[in-house]
């Protein structure tokens, strides 16, 4: 094992208070939140089990080390389904974040919040 993969060994948590593992050397009962969204599950209301540290140049993280949380896959339960209801509701939404106030058509896309307006009715007004 390297000396960066060692400095983040620590399946008992007594140096960083939770299991710590690096990068790629985790047990396959723990999984991250979007590895849980994969299979269709959520964490159901437990807490962090573990973490996966390793070092990061690309990003601007606090000493270069970046964190992945883990959950245990044993005590997840599958996703809720959302009612009609919350269907419906939430197509309403998006629908108002598509429609332009300008010319009230629906743009296809999202609009942008800096301009208010579709890039159509911007682009006139910017002329």
């Amino acid at each position: 094992m390297s000396r960066i993969r060692a400095a983040f060994w620590d399946p008992s948590g007594a140096r960083y208070s939770i299991p710590t593992y690096p990068w790629q050397m985790a047990p396959p009962h723990l999984l991250t939140l979007r590895q849980l969204a994969a299979r269709g599950l959520r964490p159901a209301g437990q807490g962090v089990q573990a973490q996966i540290l390793w070092r990061s140049r690309r990003y601007r993280a606090p000493g270069g080390v970046r964190a992945a949380y883990l959950y245990d896959v044993r005590f997840a339960l599958p996703k809720r389904t959302p009612s009609p209801a919350q269907l419906a509701a939430l197509d309403k939404a998006n629908t108002a974040r598509r429609t332009c106030p300008t010319c009230l058509r629906d743009a296809g896309y999202v609009l942008p919040r800096h301009l208010g307006t579709c890039l159509d009715c911007a682009e006139e007004r910017a002329a």
